[in-house]
């Protein structure tokens, strides 16, 4: 998953990934740190971000 990339890319905190998806913050410390997630969360934070999910289930390099 990369969500960890993404929020550098696009300049965004924790804070404001958990804003914009509605997913709390701890959760988003969470998948940074395991780099995966449950299907839901995935979706919500995709759609709050504006991407696809394809985007953020990128396996990192």
């Amino acid at each position: 998953m990369r969500l960890r990339e993404i929020r550098i890319e696009k300049g965004l905190t924790n804070k404001k990934i958990s804003e914009l998806s509605g997913v709390p913050i701890r959760t988003i410390e969470d998948i940074i740190k395991r780099g995966d997630c449950k299907f839901s969360t995935a979706v919500k934070i995709a759609k709050g971000l504006n991407i696809t999910l394809e985007e953020l289930a990128k396996p990192t390099d």
